[in-house]
């Protein structure tokens, strides 16, 4: 009789949870389908029409250069705060930069836009969304043509703003910061201002996604595609100890950074809610000898990956506006496929709400199990009402994602039976009770 009784207990618990697994499910597809096309193609045209956004273009001007620009985006995350009754909390970092007698040829502050949605129960665990205000066109130092940047990056910066508008209508345990940084194309400066005040703050960042390019589908190549998008991420950390980078040749774990799972997680939640969608991880920190406005943040050991267009038009990046031997050069609005930008504005979306919604990753996974037949796992409990449990993720040692998991119960040890550990690399997430994850956690110990 009792053993029934508590086969009824288990029962109703389980469907308790798959009802909440079920609505957070609505919650995402909703949020896709909140994503406006129309407006993401307001605001890049808006953006571009500030003439220019070059770093040391007109700040005192309403209607022209990069002071206009950033005032317009202030007052557009002001805006949703009404909406929402003040769930943004919206203010500049500042940031100043002398010459640098490269790219920056007179003094300048760095301006970033920060608005920030205060999680209900970690308030100081953030992911964070970015596009960048600041555009170029040929000499990176012209900062008076006109240079409208219209996919480099109104898009990016269109689709932060947007992400804010859909997910300010719902409530999340973590933070969520949509910003506009300036200075990337003289030097990742804004990146780099918000990074060291991060550090400054205490600030735990649970990662970035920096949104460069999100608006072009016909590639210099002459491949049109609107479904396929990158995600750039490094493989390890920049300021990991050398211990660490000696303890990997032994143990492993050469893509298995804190960015690379970013990667794999932002992977995952794609295909699980935007099948149609064709995400490609790339294993590098940027594009061939480029950089982005994630690397700063890489740069003092956070996570943080680079989110863009699978095919660029280098005719119409950083170009004077020219037609020139029957070719039209310039990153101007009738280049941008709005439809492609809402996309991967929903991308974002989807992706900061998850990681928003999900409980904390465990700090510490130690692992054991030389010379035997079984994998041995050890970690610290999250003592916090939200969790359901711990899923081990195993792979082969050559595949790209987490291809195999065992939900373990709210435990602190697990054991998996016939699994050798010289074969596969593994992994450990947080399950919520509503049935969301935190990204992996590589093993970072090892018992003896």
């Amino acid at each position: 009789m009792m053993r029934k009784f508590y086969a009824t207990l288990f029962l109703l618990s389980s469907l308790i949870s798959l009802k909440s697994i079920a609505q957070e499910a609505a919650d995402f597809y909703a949020i896709i389908d909140g994503v406006s096309e129309e407006r993401i193609k307001a605001d890049i045209t808006t953006l571009a029409g500030f003439g220019t956004r070059h770093t040391l273009s007109d700040t005192l001007s309403q209607s022209r250069g990069i002071g206009a620009a950033r005032r317009w985006i202030f007052n557009e995350f002001q805006e949703i705060a009404k909406t929402c009754k003040g769930c943004l909390e919206v203010s500049y970092q500042k940031n100043y930069q002398e010459p640098d007698g490269r790219r920056i040829v007179k003094p300048v502050w760095i301006n970033n836009v920060v608005a920030i949605q205060k999680g209900t129960k970690y308030p100081n665990r953030f992911i964070i969304m970015s596009g960048d205000i600041d555009s170029r066109i040929s000499d990176s130092n012209n900062y008076t043509d006109d240079s409208p940047g219209a996919n480099d990056n109104a898009s990016g910066m269109a689709g932060t703003i947007e992400a804010a508008r859909v997910l300010s209508y719902y409530s999340f345990e973590n933070s969520i910061i949509y910003t506009g940084l300036a200075g990337e194309e003289q030097g990742l400066f804004g990146g780099a201002g918000l990074a060291k005040y991060a550090l400054e703050q205490g600030w735990e960042i649970i990662g970035i996604m920096n949104n460069d390019m999100i608006g072009n589908i016909k590639g210099v190549d002459g491949v049109i595609d609107n479904r396929t998008f990158r995600i750039f991420s490094e493989p390890t950390p920049a300021n990991e100890s050398e211990r660490a980078r000696k303890s990997r040749r032994f143990y492993g774990g050469e893509v298995d950074g804190i960015s690379r799972q970013l990667a794999r997680y932002i992977h995952k939640t794609v295909q699980t809610y935007m099948p149609e969608m064709n995400p490609k991880m790339i294993y590098r920190l940027d594009r061939f000898g480029r950089g982005g406005h994630h690397r700063p943040f890489n740069d003092v050991g956070f996570a943080g990956v680079r989110i863009m267009e699978a095919h660029e038009n280098y005719t119409q990046q950083h170009q004077d506006i020219r037609v020139e031997n029957g070719i039209a050069y310039g990153d101007v609005v009738e280049a941008v496929n709005f439809g492609y930008a809402k996309k991967l504005t929903a991308v974002n979306a989807i992706n900061l709400a998850a990681l928003a919604w999900a409980p904390p990753a465990v700090k510490e996974l130690s692992i054991g199990g030389v010379v035997e037949a079984s994998a041995r796992f050890k970690w610290s409990k999250i003592e916090k009402d939200n969790i359901a449990g711990y899923k081990i993720y195993w792979r082969d040692t050559t595949s790209p994602s987490w291809d195999h998991s065992r939900f373990v119960g709210n435990v602190s040890e697990a054991t998996l039976e016939g699994i050798v550990i010289d074969n596969f690399f593994f992994g450990i997430s947080t399950v919520g009770k509503n049935g969301i994850e935190s990204p992996v956690v590589f093993p970072n110990k090892v018992m003896r």
